[in-house]
C-alpha cells in the first residue's frame, strides 16, 4: 500500500511530480523515489508490507519498463510461479516485482489475472506510453486531470488540488450529488477538470497525444453471469480462501472487530491461520452510547476474541470532533458525510502506534449479501403497498407525530419507521434511491440555489441510469449490484482507503474480492434473505466457524453517536455555518432552508442529525477548495 504520482508531458512535470508525492507522505513514510525519462516523471512513497528491501522499493525499473503501484497483488505466489515457469528470473519477492513482469508478458490482456486491490501507471521506454490502471471494483483510488497531451496523475485528489488548484473549477453538479448521497459516486469527482479512473479500467497515453481507453472487468456483467449459474459451491471456502490471501504480508497484521457478523466471521478466520492475531475494536463514551441507543457492540466483540484466542485491543472513542472535522474533511479528499471515517481512523491511529501496519475489515459484505436494513425494508415496502390505505394511513399519521428523540435520548424505532414511510409506496428504483440517500428531489431542490434545479435532474437520472443497467431479474440482487456500483466505491472503500492511510494504515478487505464477489452473484435473492431475515447465506457459511449466538446476533453499526455531538460538541459551529457559512454565502445553500432542518432536529421531530453533519464536512471541503484555487 502506498502513494503514486506523476506527470506525462507536462511542463515542469518533474518538479510537479516531486510536490504531488510530498503530499501524500502519509501513504508511504517507509520510503520515497522517483524516476524520470524524457517527457514521463513517477514518483512514489513507500509503506513496506511484502519484501521490505531496496528489491522491492519504487518506482521499479526493469528492462525498459518503469512501474510506479499502489496496492496488495494477493494471488503473486501463483502468478510468480507461472512466469518462473515461462523463464522470467526475479530479483526480490515483491508483488510489485510480479506485477511488473506480468505487464510485461501479458499487458492489458493479462489484467483480468490479477486478483487484489491496485492502482498503478507503468511506462514503456521503447513506445514510450504510459498506461493507468485501477482495480476491478475501485478499492485503490486513481485521479487524474489532463491538459492538451498531457497528464498528470496522484492516488489523492488533495495532490492535485494542491498544485493545480488555481485551473480547477468546483464541480457544482458533483457538489449536488454529494448532498444527495452524502458522498461523491465514483463517476463523478469534485473538480470538473479532475476525474477518477473508473473501477476495472485502463488508459494509455501516448506520446502523440492519442489516449485509449479500455475495460477488463465489469461488475454488472459478472452479476448477469452469477445470475445464470445452476451449479453449487461453498461460500465459507471461497471466503476462507479470501481471508487466507489477505493475510500475505510481511508485517503484523491485526483485525477490525466490531463484534458484528462480518468482522467476526474474518476474525475467527484469520484467527486460525494466524493464532493469537491481534484485534481492534471501539467504544464510545458511555453519555453518548445511551443518548444515541447504540447496541453494546463490545459485548460480543470481546467474546469473539475469547473463543478465538484474539488479543483484543478496546478504544474507546470521546474524541476532540472539533478538531477532527477539518482534519477528517481534508483526508477525505472529497466532501464524504459518513461519521464512520473517524472511527476508521481512530482505530487504525492505535494499530499503528502499536506497531500494526495492516488491517482485515468486513467492509463490503453488506453490499453483496443484503445485510443493510434497506435491503429488507425495501422488500418489506412491497408488501406494506398491498396493504389497505385505510389501514396504512392512520398508522402514518401516529408514527409522524411521535418524537425521535428527546433530550435525554433518541428513538431508533421511531427513527427507523419514519425513515420506512418515507419511501414505502414508492416505485422500486425510487424508493432503493430514498431508502439510503438524504433528500427525496423536491427537498433537495428546495435547499439548493434555484439555478442548480438541472444538476439535481441530472443526479437523480445518473442514479436511475445505474440502477436500471442490468438484466437482472431478482429484486435483491439488482439492489445489491447497484449498491456495489455506486454505494460501496463511492462511500465505504473511498472512506476506508482515505481514512487508513492518513494513519499509515493498509486496510484490506477480503469480502471486497473478484472471488467473492463472483460467488455473491451466484446466490438468488431469496437465500440473502429470508422472511425477515438479511445476509441468511453469509450467516449459513459463517456457521461453519461462529456459534450461531455471534451469527445471528441484532445488526450493529459502525457509525457514531451523531445526534450527541450535535446537541453537544458541534452545536455551535452548526449554527455560525447555518447563518454564515461560505456556502450560504455564495448562494450556493438557502439559509432559510438550513435554519429549517437545524430546526427540526432541535424539536426532535425528525432526525436530521446526519444531514447537519455532512453540511459540516461540505463546509469544510468547500472552504479549503476555494482556498486552493485563490493560492
Amino acid at each position: 500500500m502506498c502513494g503514486i504520482a506523476g506527470a506525462y508531458f507536462w511542463p515542469d512535470g518533474g518538479p510537479l511530480t516531486d510536490r504531488l508525492t510530498k503530499t501524500l507522505a502519509h501513504r508511504g513514510p517507509d520510503g520515497s523515489g522517483r524516476y524520470d525519462h524524457g517527457e514521463v516523471h513517477l514518483g512514489h512513497r513507500r509503506l513496506s508490507i511484502v519484501d521490505l528491501t531496496e528489491t522491492g522499493a519504487q518506482p521499479m525499473v526493469k528492462d525498459g519498463l518503469a512501474l510506479t503501484y499502489n496496492g496488495e497483488l494477493y494471488n503473486a505466489p501463483e502468478l510468480r510461479k507461472e512466469l518462473e515457469a515461462a523463464g522470467v528470473r526475479f530479483r526480490g519477492t515483491s508483488d510489485t516485482e510480479v506485477l511488473l513482469e506480468a505487464w510485461r508478458k501479458w499487458g492489458t490482456e493479462g489484467l483480468h489475472r490479477l486478483r487484489g486491490m491496485f492502482a498503478f501507471g507503468v511506462f514503456d521506454e521503447r513506445s514510450g506510453e504510459l498506461v493507468l490502471v485501477r482495480d476491478q471494483l475501485g478499492i485503490k483510488p486513481l485521479f487524474l486531470v489532463r491538459r492538451g497531451k498531457g497528464v498528470a496523475f496522484a492516488s489523492e485528489l488533495k495532490a492535485l488540488a494542491a498544485e493545480l488548484g488555481g485551473s480547477l473549477t468546483i464541480d457544482d453538479t458533483a457538489l449536488v450529488a454529494s448532498l444527495l448521497y452524502y458522498w461523491v459516486p465514483d463517476g463523478r469527482c469534485a473538480f470538473r477538470e479532475a476525474e477518477k479512473l473508473p473501477p476495472g479500467s485502463w488508459a494509455r497515453f501516448r506520446p502523440n497525444g492519442d489516449v485509449e481507453r479500455g475495460t477488463f472487468w465489469s461488475l454488472r456483467q459478472v452479476a448477469e453471469e452469477g445470475a445464470a449459474y445452476e451449479g453449487e459451491f461453498d461460500l465459507n471456502a471461497v471466503i476462507e480462501d479470501s481471508t487466507r490471501k489477505h493475510l500475505i504480508a510481511d508485517v503484523p497484521v491485526a483485525t477490525f472487530l466490531s463484534g458484528g457478523l462480518d468482522s467476526s466471521y474474518l476474525t475467527a478466520l484469520a484467527a486460525r491461520e494466524r493464532p493469537g492475531i491481534s484485534a481492534y475494536t471501539i467504544g464510545f463514551r458511555a453519555e453518548d452510547a445511551k443518548f444515541e441507543a447504540m447496541p453494546d457492540d463490545l459485548r460480543y466483540a470481546k467474546k469473539v476474541a475469547a473463543k478465538f484466542g484474539v488479543d483484543l485491543h478496546e478504544i474507546e472513542i470521546a474524541p476532540q470532533v472539533l478538531d477532527l472535522l477539518p482534519r477528517m474533511t481534508y483526508h477525505l479528499d472529497e466532501p464524504i458525510g459518513d461519521p464512520a471515517a473517524i472511527n476508521s481512523y481512530l482505530i487504525c491511529t492505535a494499530a499503528r502506534e502499536a506497531g500494526v501496519k495492516v488491517m482485515l475489515s468486513g467492509m463490503g459484505a453488506d453490499e453483496l449479501f443484503a445485510g443493510y436494513r434497506k435491503h429488507l425494508a425495501n422488500k418489506i415496502a412491497v408488501q406494506y403497498q398491498r396493504v389497505p390505505g385505510l389501514v396504512r394511513r392512520p398508522v402514518e399519521s401516529l408514527v409522524d407525530r411521535l418524537p425521535v428523540a428527546t433530550s435525554k435520548r433518541g428513538f431508533r424505532s421511531v427513527r427507523f419507521a419514519k425513515r420506512f414511510l418515507s419511501f414505502a409506496e414508492l416505485p422500486e428504483e425510487t424508493a432503493f434511491r430514498r431508502s439510503y440517500t438524504m433528500y427525496d428531489q423536491a427537498e433537495l431542490a428546495g435547499l439548493l440555489n434555484p439555478d442548480l434545479a438541472g444538476a439535481v435532474d441530472d443526479v437523480i437520472t445518473e442514479h436511475a441510469d445505474t440502477y436500471h443497467d442490468n438484466t437482472l431479474s431478482d429484486f435483491v440482487n439488482r439492489m445489491c449490484l447497484a449498491d456495489s456500483r455506486l454505494f460501496l466505491p463511492g462511500l465505504n472503500l473511498a472512506y476506508t482507503d482515505r481514512s487508513s492511510m492518513a494513519a499509515s494504515t493498509e486496510v484490506r478487505t477480503p469480502f471486497v474480492d473478484i472471488e467473492v464477489v463472483k460467488a455473491a452473484f451466484r446466490i438468488p435473492g431469496d437465500k440473502k434473505i429470508v422472511k425477515r431475515q438479511g445476509k441468511m447465506a453469509l450467516k449459513e457459511a459463517a456457521l461453519a466457524i461462529l456459534p450461531a449466538e455471534i451469527v445471528h446476533r441484532p445488526k450493529g453499526l459502525f457509525s457514531a453517536p451523531l445526534r450527541a455531538w450535535m446537541s453537544r460538541d458541534l452545536a455551535p459551529l452548526v449554527r455560525e455555518v447555518t447563518n454564515e457559512g461560505e456556502l450560504v454565502k455564495a448562494g450556493f445553500l438557502r439559509r432559510e432552508a438550513l435554519r429549517k432542518l437545524v430546526e427540526e432536529d432541535a424539536s426532535g421531530q425528525q432526525d436530521r442529525s446526519k444531514h447537519l453533519w455532512h453540511i459540516l464536512t461540505l463546509e469544510y471541503w468547500y472552504r479549503g477548495a476555494v482556498s486552493a484555487r485563490t493560492t
